[in-house]
This record gives C-alpha cells, structure tokens and sequence, in this order.
C-alpha cells in the first residue's frame, strides 16, 4: 500500500477523532524539527538535484540516511528496496521519490508486525511497568508523564522508588507524583530496591491499583550487579504477579546517537527488555536512531519525547515519525498528485 494511501486511511475518523489525530501528527512534525532542518532539507536539495533518479543520486541519498543515523543495515535495506521499487515502477524522475522513500521506511520498521508500539498489559488486575536505563536520559520525567498519561485514561496509578543509590533521585519521583498526584511508595537512600518492589507491588494489590511503574538503578559500571538487582527484583514482582513485569522499558536519550545503541544492547543483555521510551527526539538533528534502534536490536521503540511539555511523550507511531521526517516534501508530492 502507497504511503499516502495508507496515510489517509490512518487519518480517517470522525471529525473529533482527526482533530486528536492531527495533533498528535503536530507534535511528531514539531518534535522532528531539527532532523528534518538538517536531513530533510538536503533530501530536498538532493530531488532537487537530480531530476533523474540514478546511482549517484542512490549514492547521495545513502550518506545523508547515515548522516541522519538511521544505521548501516537499515540504510543498506533500504537503498536495495527502493532500487527494486524503482525498476517494478519504472520509475524515471525524482517528483514523487520521497513519498516511496517514507513507504519504505516503514515497512522496514514494522517488517510485518502490526502494534509494535503497544504496551501489553493485563485486562484485569495490577499491570507491573519496569523503568530501566542510565541515569540522566530522562528515566523519572519518563515514569512522571507515563503515570500522567495512565490517570487521563482514568486508570489509578502507583509508582515505586527503586533507583535508591542516586542522589536525589526518589525525591525527583516524590515530586513527579505529587504533581501528577499519584502515591510514591519508597524507602531510604541506600535501601534494597528489591524490598522497595515488594512493598510497592503488595501496597498496590490492597489498595485495588491498575497500574505500578517501578523505577531502578541504572549503573552500567559493574553489569554483573546490574544484572543480579534486576534479576532479583524480577523475582520480587512476579512472586506477587505471576508474569509481571509485563513490560520492561529502557529509557534511552536520542541526542546520545550511537551511545544509545550501546546502552541498548548492554541492558538487552542484562534484562529483557520489552521496549523503548526513546526520550529528547526533539533535542537532535539524528532522529533516524529509532529505525537503527529497532532493525539493529528487534526492540520497538514504544514512546517517544517530543518536547518539554507533560503531553510531549507519545505513543510511537511509525507513519507519523515518517510524516514527521518527510513533512514538507510529502506535503507537496501529496498536493502534486491531488493536482494532477
């Protein structure tokens, strides 16, 4: 299916609902800004360019994908897509070439799984949330605006502590849950975070809680105490709920590039990490890491932040973060073929 006919078929809905869906595609095209300033523009230029579509117009898109971040074997998968499309097509010129770079992007990313980005959790009873992650990629502000969003679905939400070796860092989540006004179980600085766990998990099963988000540690120093702090907490959790944690999501800062790929596998190996909160995508002109993210790890990126705002951390949406990359340029394929 063509990108833009896929495109309209996701805008679709009553008035109220594309009103919601526009706003949404709002902040993707805002969040995206400085990747699109930077790659966009010279994709642009590049069309511009070349009016034919030929090996060295492939040449130059491919350096400014991995300019972009978007990573080698994403960008190599692509370059063989789009050289196949172009010959079933018989494509010729580069008028409409961006809207079947944005179609492939995407089958790419979604490589046949629909729902990437949902998070599983249990129809009925307590759904368990792991935060993992370093510090400083936006770990609690995360846990704060995911609580945020859960109360506006009307669902009642705990958070837990359990990243109590940082240095202010259960006060930061006191503070969080006192803004968004949900209880923060905790203990002391310096306290077992496993015993943090197990009095949040019990604290949320009496009071009839939908919802537990845990916060963690996240020193990479010694993955060995990692590993064992997560295992153990694991335990914990699903002592009290059989198969929680349901959803393990590693928080990672977007303006770090390649580091965050690094981190990424590190954590993968220590935890099994269900999903990505990609934090400050609005922060970096190489937003092409989620597409890395998920075609070198298989791990979907779940959210993403796109501004400082409450609301700025969205589901990810694969069409929309395309949109959000190729905006102007698809905006103007889109008005040419409506022209023609």
């Amino acid at each position: 299916m063509s990108f833009f006919k896929k495109w309209k078929e996701k805008m679709a809905g009553t008035p109220e609902e594309q009103v919601e869906k526009q706003s949404i595609t709002e902040k993707f095209k805002g969040g995206l800004t400085k990747t699109r300033d930077q790659f966009t523009s010279k994709v642009n230029d590049l069309v511009a360019k070349y009016r034919k579509v030929d090996e060295d117009f492939f040449e130059e898109l491919e350096e400014l994908l991995l300019q972009a971040d978007v990573g080698f074997e994403t960008v190599m998968e692509l370059m063989d897509k789009l050289r196949y499309e172009v010959q079933r097509k018989n494509i010729k010129d580069t008028s409409g070439i961006q809207s079947v770079i944005a179609e492939k992007l995407v089958e790419i990313y979604e490589d046949g799984e629909d729902q990437l980005a949902e998070v599983t959790l249990p129809e009925e009873g307590l759904g368990v949330i792991l935060m993992v992650g370093v510090n400083g990629v936006g770990k609690t502000t995360t846990i704060g605006k995911l609580a945020y969003q859960y109360k506006q679905q009307g669902k009642t939400v705990m958070l837990a502590a359990g990243d109590t070796f940082r240095a202010g860092a259960i006060d930061q989540l006191q503070e969080w849950g006192n803004r968004v006004g949900v209880e923060v179980v905790k203990q002391g600085e310096g306290s077992d975070p496993a015993a943090v766990m197990y009095d949040a998990v019990r604290a949320a099963k009496s009071r009839g809680v939908d919802i537990l988000i845990c916060d963690t540690a996240g020193r990479l120093q010694n993955k060995v105490n990692l590993m064992n702090e997560l295992e153990k907490i694991h335990r914990v959790i699903s002592r009290e709920v059989p198969d929680a944690p349901h959803e393990v999501l590693l928080a990672l800062d977007a303006t770090t590039g390649q580091n965050a790929l690094i981190q990424a596998q590190t954590f993968k190996e220590v935890t099994n990490v269900s999903g990505i909160v990609l934090t400050k995508l609005d922060g970096t002109a190489k937003g092409g890491i989620v597409l890395a993210i998920r075609n070198k790890l298989g791990i979907p990126v779940k959210y993403v932040g796109l501004g400082e705002k409450i609301d700025d951390l969205q589901p990810f949406d694969a069409d929309k973060y395309v949109y959000g990359l190729f905006a102007e340029g698809l905006d103007l394929e889109q008005q040419n073929e409506q022209d023609k």
